[in-house]
């Protein structure tokens, strides 16, 4: 099983130079190997088109071929980095153009401000006495706030705007025991309620981009009136970053926090397998879709219930709600919140119907929606129903 490990470091001026000129010179090799391929690429369709091939049968470049031209073509700025550091680079432009035959984005160029991370795939790096020691870079110090546990495969250096973390990807050798699952539940993920569970709980959304977003439009609308290319708009530029930073890093810890409590609660979690990019085509709901973070919770929580031998299922998301739990369709709009089926006489919150017909396609049963639909009684569901109607 692989595990990552996030752990601040602090460079000193010195060292922050040699780490933004490592990023600029993997930078520039990732963008140079990709315009070697798209030569490459464009000659190999003319060719085709003429039926001429003058230099035999035209061939892909591979990742064989760009690491054997580095060895004998260094410039004076790849010689400052360390080899493997370059290596895995071609291999990150290789990886990307094998996405691509798979159905995914043509790779793109890479601008100073995209390319952000570089990695130390086997060796060049080494923890000892609270500093990491990177090849060609220097003891940097680190502050580790955890126990890493396995055994460390890969070192990934990332900058976020102008902090720096050390990355470790870990082998954990041992076996995960399967937990049987006593504690099951269906999840609703939603932007009234961000989750809503099968036995009527529900975790409101903290909304932090809505909580900064005064703060946010303050200094992007600061960001216009700096001169281009003034050191002023550099560090406006800067100060709008990092309330991103700060929105993002509130997100994820909020998504952290959620998921361990619902892998601890629960040994069968079941949510809807949602194409979350489809829906942010809804130029309505778009920023609320992104400030909920629904991808990010549900990945950390099917990453924490893999560590603790639980099950976090994901089923189909059709219809779930727009039918009662007996099967009979109940068609709501948006704007519908209560769920009244006229062939049960279910009466609840769209949502908690919902996460219980989320329950109830899981693959290992229906018993605990069928206990939990026989003890609901009338008076309770009609005072469930006042009471959303109030809110």
């Amino acid at each position: 099983m692989k595990k990552a490990y996030q752990f601040r470091i602090y460079p000193n001026k010195n060292q922050e130079v040699k780490l933004n000129r490592t990023l600029a010179t993997c930078r520039h090799l990732y963008n140079d190997a990709l315009d070697e391929r798209k030569r490459q690429a464009g000659l190999n369709n003319l060719c085709r088109n003429f039926d001429v091939f003058p230099w035999g049968k035209p061939e892909w470049i591979s990742y064989e071929d760009q690491a054997n031209n580095l060895v004998s073509n260094k410039d004076s700025f790849q010689k400052e980095v360390y080899s493997q550091v370059l290596q895995n680079t071609l291999k990150r432009i290789d990886r990307s153009f094998k996405n691509f035959f798979n159905g995914f984005g043509y790779p793109r160029f890479q601008g100073r401000n995209r390319y952000n991370s570089f990695t130390y795939p086997q060796s060049g790096f080494e923890l000892e006495n609270g500093k990491i020691n990177l090849s060609k870079i220097g003891n940097i110090k680190i502050v580790l706030h955890r126990d890493i546990e396995g055994k460390i495969k890969t070192c990934t250096i990332k900058k976020d705007v102008d902090q720096w973390y050390a990355i470790f990807s870990t082998e954990i050798d041992r076996e995960i025991r399967k937990i049987p699952a006593v504690s099951k539940t269906g999840i609703d993920v939603g932007l009234t309620s961000l989750l809503t569970l099968s036995n009527g709980k529900t975790i409101e959304p903290p909304k932090f981009l809505r909580a900064s977003e005064k703060r946010l439009t303050r200094e992007q609308i600061r960001l216009p009136n700096k001169k281009k290319r003034s050191n002023k708009r550099k560090k406006q530029v800067t100060t709008v970053a990092r309330v991103h930073r700060k929105i993002r890093n509130q997100r994820k810890d909020f998504a952290h926090k959620t998921s361990r409590v619902l892998v601890n609660t629960y040994d069968h979690i079941v949510f809807e397998d949602l194409q979350i990019q489809n829906m942010m085509q809804n130029h309505h709901l778009a920023k609320s879709i992104s400030d909920a973070g629904w991808y990010q919770l549900i990945s950390l929580t099917e990453s924490k219930a893999e560590y603790a031998g639980k099950i976090v299922e994901l089923v189909n998301p059709k219809g779930t709600s727009q039918i009662c739990i007996c099967g009979y369709p109940v068609p709501k709009t948006l704007s519908m919140r209560i769920h009244n089926c006229p062939k049960c006489g279910l009466v609840l919150g769209r949502d908690h119907v919902s996460a219980m017909v989320i329950e109830s396609r899981s693959t290992v049963g229906t018993t605990g929606i069928q206990a939990r639909l026989s003890s609901l009684s009338i008076g309770m569901m009609t005072r469930e129903a006042h009471k959303l109607q109030r809110e």
